[in-house]
């Protein structure tokens, strides 16, 4: 079986791409409902799925499933085990389709911005720290200096965000390249070093130590990111260099909210970004009663970078915020 990853082989010959030459394609009928149509089942892998995203019924979705292929004269769709997965001819539609509707898109801020006279929208993905010691400031500073543009800011993972930024869902992202995607399809400006520590509520037995080490850990709960996550990864790491037992009792949550909230009530420790730790212990109220660590390691992750789709221009909104971050980043960079 091919690799998905081969398309980015400029050698390789889609296949799929042939089915869909030489048709006219508009003068056929397809329209927009089906390039939407192609892209949820892509991420949803069921008819039935796709059909509620859409917010139709699944025989509709099966009708405008089979019209799309008499259009196309190309099956689309195959049955898989718990589903359905995109023939060579579905992909080649859905990855048109999902830069199609991404130009839509794009015109349709333009156009909102020029009608209001205001600087449009920006969306923006970014792991934990950044977010906090770069993104806020200059969001502040975007904001006072063109108070019609409109910030919209997700704080992820880099293995959400990477493929939100894929799909469009994002402009760019501060974050990290997933192992397991090609480099390839993006523009990466390394800006950062992300610092982590361990948090606690105030009055934890350990607050008590003035240096705690890995053998102080394992004895306690723990709230971690899921599985595989950087931050996750490298305490892990930590624990088994040092050859102490990991932690057995955890709680997995990628929501700083309810970590935090674990935390404060009862003996848990979370691995957390310092910019955001050290926000949180400032914050004051109930939040603030949190108490950061003195260790005798370090928690370094791997760098954190500005990235962007590789051949795909940025809106001037998104990237007026891109030049500010990485404007900022450069104050922040140690001599």
């Amino acid at each position: 079986m091919r690799s998905d990853d081969t398309r980015d082989d400029p050698g390789f010959i889609d296949e799929g791409a042939d089915a869909l030459q030489n048709v006219g394609l508009l003068r056929s009928g397809l329209k927009l409902n089906h390039l939407r149509m192609i892209l949820a089942i892509e991420e949803h892998k069921q008819v039935s799925a796709a059909a509620d995203v859409l917010n139709i019924s699944q025989p509709a979705a099966s009708r405008m499933l089979t019209d799309m292929e008499t259009i196309l004269k190309a099956q689309l769709c195959e049955r898989a085990a718990r589903g359905v997965t995109l023939t060579a001819a579905g992909r080649a539609l859905a990855r048109r389709a999902r830069a199609i509707l991404l130009e839509l898109r794009e015109v349709d801020r333009e156009l909102s911005a020029l009608k209001s006279g205001t600087g449009g929208s920006v969306f923006l993905g970014s792991v934990t720290a950044p977010a906090i010691s770069l993104a806020v400031p200059a969001i502040k500073q975007v904001s006072a200096a063109y108070p019609g543009i409109e910030v919209n800011v997700r704080v992820e993972t880099s293995n959400v965000l990477a493929r939100e930024l894929l799909d469009a869902k994002q402009d760019f992202i501060i974050a990290r390249v997933p192992d397991d995607l090609n480099p390839r399809l993006f523009d990466v400006t390394e800006i950062g070093i992300e610092k982590a520590c361990l948090i606690v509520r105030k009055g934890h037995p350990l607050t008590e130590k003035p240096v705690v080490q890995l053998t102080d850990l394992p004895h306690y709960d723990w709230v971690f990111q899921s599985a595989g996550t950087l931050l996750r990864r490298r305490i892990e790491e930590l624990f088994i260099a040092a050859g102490v037992p990991l932690p057995s009792t955890v709680v997995n949550t990628s929501s700083i909210l309810l970590t935090t909230a674990i935390v404060h009530g009862s003996n848990a420790i979370a691995p957390v970004a310092r910019d955001m730790a050290t926000f949180i212990a400032d914050v004051g109220a109930q939040a603030g009663e949190i108490r950061i660590l003195n260790t005798d390691f370090e928690i370094d992750i791997k760098p954190y970078s500005l990235i962007s789709v590789k051949g795909r221009a940025l809106p001037p909104s998104a990237k007026l915020l891109y030049d500010l971050i990485w404007q900022r980043s450069q104050t922040l960079s140690p001599e």
